[in-house]
């Protein structure tokens, strides 16, 4: 058994533990449903999820990692670390002091935001991997795809811990490659579609805690 299959004190980990350390609202309507960046404060857990998406990777080729403003940096970053290749951010719009292209796009609550990306930001025919931290309505994900083709770019990928299933994200999964922490038809997708987790009824802010480490 290797170290991704055990955790620090050698027991057995179930696939994909990490989920079950995702943080729910407390805050109410106003925000996201949950948060996933429970796991990136854990070590142990962000290593796991990057194995495991990087392993899902494994038949994708791309030139160039896009994360998605805001949680898409963080995702996307390591995730370019992994994979060995650049990191290119889609900015909301305003925050470039380059020449960019900017496009309109409805968040997942509904609400119209603009988001840029410099230009020109890579040559014509680069591969693009799109990494956002979770993909609901997909509206965020089609303005990212729009400003990628307009510079001859290729989607050739998307990357989240998750992909909620409406008709946007099927047709995503039928012309892209993508890899999602939350496997699709999964009893934790349907938690997800739902929007509710079983994990939270046991949450407890101290399962993300970092491993303190030896002075």
């Amino acid at each position: 058994m290797n170290s991704k299959e055990t955790n620090v004190s050698g027991h057995a980990k179930p696939d994909r533990w990490y989920l079950s350390i995702m943080s729910p609202n407390t805050k109410g309507e106003k925000f996201a449903w949950l948060d996933p960046t429970s796991i990136y404060i854990n070590g142990e857990a962000f290593h796991d999820l990057l194995d495991d998406l990087v392993a899902d990777l494994d038949s994708v080729t791309c030139d160039v990692v896009a994360g998605l403003d805001a949680m898409g940096f963080v995702l996307g970053s390591a995730l370019a670390t992994r994979l060995g290749v650049g990191f290119l951010p889609i900015r909301k719009t305003g925050k470039l002091c380059v020449d960019t292209d900017s496009v309109s796009f409805s968040n997942y609550s509904g609400r119209t935001q603009d988001m840029e990306m410099r230009q020109p930001a890579f040559a014509a025919g680069t591969k693009v991997l799109l990494v956002d931290q979770w993909i609901e309505t997909g509206g965020t994900m089609d303005g990212a795809i729009r400003l990628v083709e307009r510079q001859a770019g290729e989607v050739v990928g998307m990357v989240a811990i998750a992909m909620e299933e409406n008709d946007k994200t099927a047709g995503y999964r039928q012309r892209f490659a993508c890899a999602t922490a939350v496997k699709p038809h999964s009893d934790l997708q349907q938690q997800c579609n739902r929007q509710s987790l079983d994990s939270f009824a046991h949450y407890s802010p101290e399962l993300a805690f970092p491993k303190i480490r030896p002075r």
